[in-house]
């Protein structure tokens, strides 16, 4: 059911948050005029008052600067209010200004927590560490006065129906809607289900989960995107050979059902043709997507607003985490349909490019390097490889260096860190929704060798059976003794690394809300 909203009313771009014993009361800061809103610390229920509560000269409400309220989160025995108190101005979009939090705050709702059982005291606390780690999530984007969610041709085509507003937003307004993302683009994960379970190898091995249903989860997932953009170009970028191969051999096989008129896929091998240095190469593959960007074109609007033309399909690039590579290849397809757009605007001749402009070119550059970064950085917690090619057209020894370190870092993230990363993201975007029937163990107890199992410690006893059987074999002229001794303790090291090696699932840090297989 929606609600048509008040043109003439805007969201607040800025708010002072009183916190009172009982209550929170957010003010607006801004110049506007409304209503103050407040939300029991008891219960998390939100109501609009005409007045702030008086204040004691005893108990002095804390107060802070605040540049939104992104929501409400219901766990167990208490409530989360979610507000945004740093924000940075990082561009426009159709003029209007583009922010990203910078920082967030999670404020507890739960007063009613000290009469709750002490199982539910000890879930309830272990979800609020997790949403701890959720206040450092990055790469949150808001505007206080456009939908980000919808394009520009989406946005024209709705038009007043554009301001329709679902009823959850009678609050309005106070509430900001956030996205996780940058740029509108259209990427993707291998449409079927598999799983890459880290073990503590640098590449997990690939597992394709109910493969006969690979070719009916495919054809559902392109029925969802002809629905919204019509028309579909798969572009995937995997190997051919190897685990990524499997994968990919399953993708080309499923689409044989799906390619149509209007879904069309495209195998490039990324690394195979590319390698690590020769991205020029991707040329190829623009000969085999050319006319298909041609034919399904962009959006134009004259200078009244009118549409002369209109974009009919989109480009669906993947690899299997969809960043370096997709990124490096949605760049190539941007810089292209950009050179076509400003041609038709006579702004570029016909054989004109974006790199004849140095400072144009720079700045496309520096757009998408920052677009991959992003994106990257929210996923894997590194900025993303191959960036340099995208930043300077080429690569450099510096950037094959930073791939290295980052190639690293994430391969640590990924085996100890990214497992509680990911539940608090879960829990934060509502994708894990908890009730008390299923939640009243905690999400951190478990059973058998994982309950034990702690990479540092075996890390550690590993290092200390080496150095001790060093020493031993250091100490003075050798000795039946001390040879066996030395002897123990290497086997104790070697044995240890063979038992983490075998069970690395168990010693990595995993998500816990959502158990793989």
């Amino acid at each position: 059911m929606m609600e048509r909203a008040d043109s003439g009313q805007k969201l607040f771009t800025r708010m002072r948050l009183w916190e009172f014993p009982e209550q929170y009361v957010v003010e607006p800061t801004d110049g506007s005029s409304g209503s103050f809103l407040s939300i029991s610390r008891n219960d998390g229920s939100m109501k609009l008052t005409d007045d702030l509560p008086e204040c004691s000269s005893v108990r002095v409400p804390k107060i802070r600067n605040i540049y939104g309220v992104i929501g409400m989160l219901k766990l167990i025995a208490g409530s989360y209010l979610i507000v945004i108190t740093g924000r940075e101005c990082v561009g426009s979009y159709m003029g209007h200004p583009i922010f990203k939090a910078t920082s967030l705050k999670i404020l507890h709702c739960n007063h009613a927590l000290k009469n709750s059982p002490a199982e539910q005291k000890k879930v309830e606390t272990e979800f609020s560490e997790l949403l701890n780690v959720a206040e450092h999530t990055p790469g949150l984007y808001f505007s206080y006065d456009t939908n980000l969610t919808l394009s520009s041709q989406r946005l024209h085509e709705l038009g007043d129906e554009s301001k329709l507003l679902p009823l959850w937003r009678q609050l309005d307004p106070y509430l900001l809607p956030v996205i996780q993302g940058n740029i509108l683009s259209i990427r993707g994960s291998i449409p079927f289900t598999w799983e890459q379970i880290v073990d503590l190898t640098y590449k997990p091995k690939f597992e394709i989960v109910k493969p006969e249903e690979a070719p009916r989860i495919a054809e559902r997932h392109f029925l969802d995107l002809r629905k919204t953009y019509r028309s579909i170009l798969a572009v995937d970028l995997v190997n051919k050979h190897g685990g990524e191969g499997r994968l990919s051999e399953k993708f080309s096989n499923a689409m044989q059902r799906v390619s149509s008129d209007d879904v069309r896929y495209v195998h490039f091998d990324f690394h195979h043709i590319c390698g690590h240095v020769h991205f020029e190469l991707l040329s190829i593959l623009y000969e085999q997507i050319e006319d298909f960007l041609e034919k399904k074109g962009y959006l134009l609007l004259n200078e009244r607003g009118e549409k002369l033309k209109e974009q009919l399909g989109v480009v669906r690039a993947n690899c299997i985490d969809c960043l370096d590579r997709t990124n490096v290849t949605q760049s190539m397809i941007a810089r292209k349909v950009l050179e076509w757009q400003l041609r038709r605007m006579g702004v570029f001749a016909a054989e004109e490019t974006i790199n004849m402009h140095p400072n144009f070119d720079d700045n496309f550059k520096i757009l998408w390097a920052n677009h991959g970064d992003d994106i990257s950085i929210q996923y894997s917690g590194t900025p993303a490889l191959k960036g340099d090619f995208v930043r300077y057209g080429q690569r450099t020894a510096q950037g094959m260096l930073n791939d290295f370190k980052n190639a690293l870092m994430r391969y640590y993230l990924n085996n100890f860190v990214d497992g509680t990363k990911q539940d608090a993201i879960d829990l934060l975007q509502g994708h894990y929704i908890v009730s008390v029937s299923r939640d009243l163990t905690a999400p951190s107890q478990q059973g058998g060798l994982e309950a034990v199992a702690s990479f540092p410690v075996a890390l550690s006893v590993v290092m200390a059976g080496l150095f001790l059987a060093y020493v031993s074999l250091r100490q003075g002229p050798l000795s039946f003794q001390r040879v066996l001794f030395s002897l123990l303790c290497a086997g104790m090291s070697v044995g240890i690394v063979f038992f983490v090696k075998v069970n690395g699932r168990v010693f990595c840090n995993r998500p816990r809300l959502h158990k793989p297989r």
